[in-house]
Order: C-alpha cells, then structure tokens, then sequence
C-alpha cells in the first residue's frame, strides 16, 4: 500500500491551513509524538459520485490516524495493511499524524477519507463544515487518570480531590470538560478543587520531580509517569470509572472515527470493509496486549512496547458502530455542551452527524 516519509515543511502547511480552516480548537493532550509521520499519496480525482468499479479499482482509503490513545486501536489495522491482509484485500494509504488539528485540516480540504481523531473535534468540524463529516465509529472510551505523586494514598474518589491542586493536559478540549463535569456532578464547586492547565510533558516532569502531587493525564502519559515514579506515583482514579459510577446514562467517549461524507456516499462498501478491518483491529489489540504492544510501539503510537504494554488495559478500546453509537455519543455531546456550548461548537449536533448504513 503507498506511504511515504512526510517532509517537515508539508507539515508545517498542513498545520498552518487547519488554523485557517477551521476555528481555534485546542490540541488533544492524548496525541503522542511518532518518531516519523506519514503521508498518503492522494488520487488524482476525487470522484462526485458513486463510480461503477471493481473493488480492486477503486482508489485506496486515505486513512489518518493520531499518535497516542487515539490510534492505538488500529495497530493492527495497520499491519494488516502492510502484510496485505485486510478484509476483501481492502487497500488503505495511511497517515500517522501527531495533533487534531493536522487531521483538520486533511478532512477540510479533502486529503483524507476516514480519520481517528478526538470526539469534541468531531462534533465542531461537523458543525464548522455543515456536515461535511460524519462519525462513523467509537473506537476509544476514557483515557484519562488523576495521579497521585509524592508516595501518597489519600485520594481515591473524586471527592478526596476537595481542597487540592490538581494539574490537569487538555485545557478548552474534552479533559477539562470532562474534569469540571465530574467535580459538578459530584457536587463540589470550582472553590473546592484548583485546576491548574499545563502541557502534559510539564506536568509529567513536575510530578516525577514531586513539585506538584496530584494530576490528570491520559494514558500512555499517565503509564510512563508512573513508570518512572518507580513506587512514587500511582493511579488514584480511573475517571471512565468514576464517569460510569455516576450513572447518568451517558458514556464517555474521547474517540470518534469520522469519514468525510462525499466519501461516505461515494464509497459505502469501502466504509464497511474499513469497519470490519477496525473492529477486528481492537479485538485483536485488547486481546493479544504483547503482540500488540509490539505494532504499536512500531508504528510510533507510544514511545516503546513497554509503555504501550501496560497502557492498553488501560485505554478502554471499543468498537461501537450503528444505532449504539449513536445512543452512546449523542449523550456525551449533551453533557459537553452542558458545561460549555462551546465544547461542541454551539450546539448539540443533529443526528445527521451519525452514520447509519
């Protein structure tokens, strides 16, 4: 399948036209930096509509996929692709990128087909582009984890946090949403808790230094802080967990597949091939975790197989298509825009946003 080294200057543009794009949104913290991105080589044409070809004429799936959490579910995906081993030997050109806002700018201007990305991103480029995406699958629940440093055990629910400092990645994206969410729900004001916003490397150094105690970060971050804590730090909450022991009837869902929808309609037996392809992808990470740790350290997802090892339990991959996406990500979107409007660009998306086959 074609990829290619990406040029630092290509991505550079790609960053610099997503801001032009699209309306400022924050990075997601969850992305990891890859040692090397790379880039499709897109079709010449993009067609208008649906083409009379055979499977093996059609142009590959330009697929986008974010280092981090967010990409982790495809590993194998991968690999397949490059072993030629997918469903109906489906053809993809892969992109592995490092920021939201790269895979923004690809969907906008039509150089990417299908992408991983996170969830509130999703909802503001559908409103942003008048629905020129859809969310296609969920394929990562929560990743985040509240750290403890310092060698302490006194925080184990979301109201031991009353009265501390918590350093928190993920300032004006779907971390601080889903922070201020679980202190509201748990009755505690902003006076109660302080959230300090920094950038998860910082925060990382900070905890490992013991100048800060408490923090919020996603995995594989959180993993590799605790890991170098040797003792020193550990996994205080689990915050899908506390998400799910509210019992709101809301899931929390940090990660949406979305496919731009001239693709969608031009296309839809490639978008099925894809499904099939991505959920067998997740099963087979989730239960063959050393294998797997192994593609997804390779292709740059996490910084090593030993990170990545012990950060898949901890990422909550799923695979959710159809009518349960739909029930699970339209209440997440509700609960978005409860704590800011602008989570979710303004407003709860119609369920145009949804792909329904």
């Amino acid at each position: 399948m074609k990829h290619l080294k990406l040029p630092a200057l290509l991505l550079a543009l790609a960053l610099l036209f997503s801001l032009a794009a699209c309306a400022p949104a924050a990075s997601d913290p969850t992305a990891t930096p890859a040692p090397e991105a790379t880039a499709t080589v897109p079709p010449t044409e993009q067609p208008t509509e649906t083409p009379s070809l055979a499977n093996d004429e059609q142009p590959d799936v330009r697929l986008a996929v974010l280092s981090g959490p967010t990409g982790i579910g495809a590993a194998k995906l991968l690999d397949n692709t490059d072993n030629n081993n997918t469903v109906n030997h489906a053809g993809y050109a892969y992109s592995i990128y490092t920021d939201n806002s790269e895979l923004v700018a690809g969907l906008t201007k039509g150089e990417i087909d299908i992408a991983t990305m996170a969830s509130n991103m999703a909802v503001n480029l559908y409103n942003k582009t008048d629905g020129g995406v859809k969310i296609i699958a969920v394929g990562t629940l929560g990743v985040l984890h509240i750290l403890e440093g310092g060698g302490g055990d006194t925080v184990h629910s979301i109201r031991d946090l009353a009265g501390r400092t918590i350093y928190c990645a993920g300032q004006g994206a779907n971390p601080e949403y889903i922070l201020r969410y679980l202190l509201r729900e748990t009755e505690m004001d902003a006076a109660e808790v302080k959230l300090v916003f920094a950038d998860a490397s910082e925060i990382s150094a900070k905890l490992l230094s013991g100048e800060i105690q408490y923090a919020m970060l996603p995995v594989p971050a959180a993993t590799a802080a605790i890991a170098k804590g040797e003792g020193k730090i550990r996994a205080a909450i689990d915050v899908t967990e506390a998400w799910d022991e509210l019992q709101t009837g809301s899931q929390l869902v940090m990660t949406a597949v979305v496919a731009r929808t001239e693709f969608l309609e031009a296309y839809p037996d490639r978008v099925a091939n894809f499904l099939t392809d991505y959920e067998a992808s997740i099963d087979f990470v989730n239960n063959n975790i050393d294998a797997a740790a192994e593609l997804v350290a390779g292709y740059g997802i996490t910084p090593s197989a030993g990170i990545a090892k012990q950060a898949i339990p901890q990422c909550h991959l799923t695979f959710i298509a159809g009518e349960d996406m739909m029930s699970a990500v339209s209440g997440y979107f509700r609960t978005l825009y409860s704590i800011d409007p602008a989570a979710v660009g303004g407003s709860v998306p119609d369920d145009g946003i949804y792909y329904l086959p």
